[in-house]
């Protein structure tokens, strides 16, 4: 597919500067960009790459002002970061989707598979399954009995969907991700460890997306919920019965031990971990690998460290840390002087 910047900037709203029938057909870094690719630039201190780019085409922040003339033709846009954005899904939607259920595809005679589904090679849905309509199964996909997934989601090659569970429409779970695994549940006696059966299931919300290897465990009692709009990324673990609000972001390696309950709108750097029956406020940001032992009932609260702390106070804390062997020095040397001052004065008052 080829375009030109002014269809381009039509389809975004952008104004063009240079050449209006300059085309492209791919996307590439700035810096690595190459006759016939589109780029973008949002931030004014990587400007030089605009003097030495190949790319044909460059979407460009309104508020940069580049310091001489440049090769390519730019389209100038409010913000590039969304206007990239957006063209990409533009570029997503027309991909031709395959549709068909494989051969080599298991499908229980029970189960019910929308219209205009993709079922890869592999594929094994279980009884009373139902699939909704426009859906895509990659290779090796296992889907539980009686387990429900919504129109036009998208799930990735090994990833699992244990029985019961119910996921929403337009969700995306990527390779090898697992909804509805056993919850750590075990209860110590004398011979050792007793499992707790866990009864409950795992429901993820519409417009959720997880990354690959990430679990969501299923509930001892009752569900574990993902709220609509989550965004997973790799390797992250969900608990049992935990609640995550809608359209709260997490990083890779997050940990969320169960019980716990997320608002909506937080944002969990890589590595943050999070205490059970912790209860955490709407728009908290937790930095990376910041440990959460109990609740944050701030709302917006930025934390950091390890055990968490304010934000800001970590930060001036850590640059106190950097400082402390020079700081023990000066105290050993204070208490000397103070300890000779004291042997004067005792002297002189003999």
């Amino acid at each position: 597919m080829e375009f030109s910047a002014q269809q381009i900037a039509g389809l975004i709203g952008g104004k063009v500067v240079g050449n209006p029938n300059a085309v492209v057909n791919d996307f590439a870094k700035i810096e690595e960009g190459r006759p016939g690719c589109l780029s973008f630039l949002y931030d004014d201190k990587y400007e030089r790459f605009l003097r030495d780019t190949e790319c044909s085409i460059v979407l460009v922040s309104e508020s940069i002002r580049p310091k001489q003339e440049v090769r390519p033709t730019l389209i100038l846009v409010p913000d590039a970061r969304q206007a990239v954005a957006k063209l990409l899904q533009i570029y997503e939607s027309m991909k031709p989707r395959r549709e068909g259920i494989s051969e080599l595809a298991y499908v229980d005679p029970t189960a019910k598979v929308g219209q205009h589904c993709y079922v890869g090679p592999f594929v094994a849905i279980g009884e009373g399954v139902e699939i909704g309509d426009g859906c895509v199964l990659h290779p090796h996909v296992t889907i539980g009995r009686n387990a429900r997934v919504g129109a036009n989601t998208e799930i990735y090659s090994n990833a699992v969907i244990y029985h019961d569970c119910l996921v929403g429409q337009r969700c995306v779970l990527h390779a090898g991700c697992v909804i509805g695994a056993d919850g750590f549940g075990f209860q110590p006696t004398s011979e050792g460890y007793e499992k707790i059966p866990q009864i409950g299931i795992a429901i993820i919300e519409d417009d959720v997306e997880i990354g690959a290897n990430s679990c969501v465990d299923r509930a001892m009692m009752g569900a574990t919920v993902v709220h609509s709009g989550v965004k997973i990324d790799n390797l992250v673990q969900i608990g049992h019965n935990d609640e995550i609000g809608s359209h709260t972001v997490m990083s890779a390696q997050v940990g969320i031990a169960g019980s716990t309950k997320v608002g909506s709108w937080c944002m969990f750097g890589g590595q943050v971990g999070i205490a059970d029956h912790a209860v955490i406020a709407d728009r908290v940001m937790a930095g990376a690998q910041a440990g959460i032992p109990n609740s944050i009932k701030k709302e917006g609260a930025a934390v950091q460290g390890a055990p968490a702390i304010d934000a800001r106070n970590f930060w001036k804390s850590s640059a106190i840390f950097k400082a402390l062997p020079d700081m023990w020095a000066d105290l050993n040397q204070m208490k000397k002087e103070l300890r000779k001052l004291k042997e004067e004065l005792g002297k002189a008052e003999d």
